[in-house]
């Protein structure tokens, strides 16, 4: 059988052709996580001649590395941001209907061991239920002792008073991430990975040029646009210097990691969350994809790494969280994968530790056409998108347009997902060859890492199947 006989191919060749044609585009997005899909896409959708440059593989940043949830932020509802988590909920419900074979709802279980604390959190989960309103996935209920047992079979049980249960959403990060980049190529998008930014050409006060350089071939492009998105989390600074050598940082960055561990330390498809670590935060402990993923943290830093990992302190922590929730503690060796992702956080004028600063997003506009947009979360990418191209249309950058994206179907292939959910449940080698050459064929999967971090995700949950899988492959 012919691997993508079924499947809408994406032709290599063909974008980089797109890339070599002279004439501008109405808009170019640079960098092909989250954000910047979600720009694509809805550009594309309203018939402007886009394109979109990844300078690694798509969501191999961030947005590959996220706790997996499409949620409100209960914690951004303690800290009074209500029209945040509103915002988000909006979202959680757009995603829902948009991308059901993505994004799907789950109960969340918060075991609760202080005095009153089950009351409190009932108060306030009552509230973050009732700001979903008609659009709320499923009721917040009090639960007793026996209940939360039930529900947990292996939580804590000395102390434990009762619980609370709630409902939010959880996805696969970096396969939403190339279904947003097969949705914007079906859209007319030219959407492409491994092409990074090497200059940026300011003339007369406007982005007259990007250049580009395709990282397989040298091959180098000069790329011109009505409007410029850069959309590269955590280095957006970095391009924004390209342009302008003196303009000041706009975004602070912290490291939340995460540890996976087997499913028996949390059996079941139930989630726990802990509502106060001893930093303030929550942790959230959820079953994804037959094993545990225990995060996260927030830890600011200074440098900005393209493979971050977790510090032992932060490994330690999670553990030392994890075990006053959980009846059987997690032990170093139980980890079978861990993984880090650095947030983008707003940070003009903002001082403090990072777990205080905001996620809401922000943009900002330079030299005329450039236009950066970062903060922001998962959750609320298309507000994002949306709110991005209504400032280039309010400057004149592109024609007025009304945005189609709260009902547009999110592309997710058939036989793509058979094929990949036969080559992840670790059938025979011939399922994951055959799902090897649909990922290059029709996903831009170009390495080893970018099929099985991204496309499969066995490199994040399991390191030891990962390197089997890599043996196979050859």
């Amino acid at each position: 059988m012919n691997a993508a006989a079924s499947v809408r191919r994406i032709e290599r060749a063909a974008l980089l052709a797109a890339l070599r044609e002279p004439r501008p585009w109405d808009v170019l997005v640079l960098g092909g996580g989250a954000t910047g899909l979600g720009i694509a896409v809805d550009a594309a959708a309203r018939g402007l001649r886009t394109a979109l440059i990844e300078a690694r593989d798509f969501a191999s940043g961030t947005s590959s590395r996220s706790t997996k949830l499409i949620h409100g932020g209960v914690r951004y509802l303690a800290q009074g941001n209500v029209k945040l988590v509103r915002e988000a909920l909006a979202e959680r419900a757009l995603l829902i209907a948009n991308a059901p074979g993505l994004v799907h709802p789950m109960e969340f279980i918060v075991p609760c061991y202080r005095p009153l604390e089950r009351e409190v959190m009932r108060v306030g989960l009552g509230i973050y239920d009732a700001l979903a309103g008609s659009r709320g996935i499923g009721p917040t209920r009090w639960l007793t002792r026996a209940e939360t047992i039930r529900r947990l079979p292996t939580v804590r049980t000395a102390g434990l008073h009762g619980g609370v249960s709630y409902w939010d959403a959880q996805f696969d990060d970096a396969r939403l991430a190339i279904a947003l980049m097969r949705t914007a190529c079906r859209l007319g998008a030219t959407a492409i990975n491994y092409v990074g930014v090497e200059t940026i050409e300011v003339a007369e006060g406007r982005v007259a040029a990007v250049a580009a350089t395709d990282a397989e071939t040298g091959e180098r492009f000069r790329l011109r646009a009505r409007v410029i998105f850069n959309a590269t989390g955590v280095w957006v600074d970095r391009l924004r210097t390209l342009a302008d050598a003196s303009a000041r940082p706009i975004v602070a960055v912290s490291r939340g990691s995460h540890i996976v561990v087997g499913s028996k330390f949390l059996p079941g498809e139930r989630a726990l969350m802990i509502p106060k670590t001893s930093d303030g935060r929550v942790l959230f402990a959820i079953p994804w994809m037959g094993s545990l993923v225990v995060g996260t943290t927030d830890v600011p830093i200074c440098e900005v790494e393209w493979e971050p990992q977790p510090s032992a302190a932060e490994v330690d922590f999670i553990i030392e969280t994890a075990r006053g929730y959980l009846r059987d503690p997690i032990r170093i060796d139980d980890i079978t994968g861990t993984f880090a992702g650095l947030r983008p956080l707003l940070a003009k004028g903002v001082r403090g530790a990072t777990k205080t600063l905001s996620r809401e997003h922000s943009i900002v506009v330079e030299h005329g056409n450039f236009i950066t947009v970062t903060g922001g979360k998962w959750t609320t990418y298309r507000r994002m998108a949306v709110d991005a191209l209504a400032q280039a249309t309010r400057r004149g950058l592109i024609p007025d347009g009304q945005s189609t994206t709260d009902s547009l179907r999110i592309d997710l292939d058939p036989v793509l997902e058979a094929a990949r959910k036969s080559a992840q449940e670790g059938a025979l080698p011939t399922a994951l060859r055959y799902y090897a050459d649909l990922a290059r064929d029709c996903e831009q999967a170009r390495s080893v890492s970018d099929l099985l971090d991204r496309r499969l995700r066995i490199g994040l949950t399991n390191r030891a199947r990962a390197a089997q899988a890599a043996g196979a492959l050859g």
